[in-house]
């Protein structure tokens, strides 16, 4: 596996794993905790998510002519996660662990199904499809991509 699919597996496990701590909060009822362990989730979500779609995304449209085939299902399901995150964090912000841990339970049941397929089948189709991917996803410098040295 390469380094880029290696790095955006770990993304998946360090978002499942804040996901976890919030629920954990949640249910010891310290809605202090879950929320900013929620809000560390959600700004692991994004940083995911604005690499697969504006960098990963691209790239294998670009390398395989394909616009209407995994990368749109992909988004379609962002697009859901989004969702209910949306909705468990509205219910977080609220004070009703209850409707939280309903929304959480729902999202990461579609999370773990969407990184299947992005791990399964998205992943290694990149893999064998883009040159110079980790290049593409600025992580082919030293620092992979943080800074302007590359």
């Amino acid at each position: 596996m390469s380094k880029a699919m290696k790095e955006l597996v770990r993304q998946h496990q360090e978002c499942d794993d804040q996901l976890n701590r919030c629920e954990a909060a949640l249910h010891k009822g310290d809605m202090a905790s879950a929320g900013r362990n929620f809000r560390l989730f959600n700004e692991q979500l994004n940083g995911h998510f604005t690499l697969e779609e504006n960098k990963l995304f691209p790239a294998l449209e670009q390398a395989t002519g394909m616009v209407n085939g995994p990368t749109s299902v992909m988004r379609s399901e962002h697009a859901e996660i989004r969702n209910l995150r949306d909705e468990a964090y509205a219910a977080i912000e609220a004070n009703q662990p209850e409707a939280a841990l309903a929304a959480i339970d729902t999202l990461n049941v579609l999370i773990q199904q969407h990184n299947v397929k992005e791990e399964n089948i998205l992943y290694p189709m990149c893999g064998g499809s883009i040159p110079d991917l980790e290049d593409k996803l600025g992580m082919g410098s030293p620092c992979c991509g943080a800074c302007s040295c590359g």
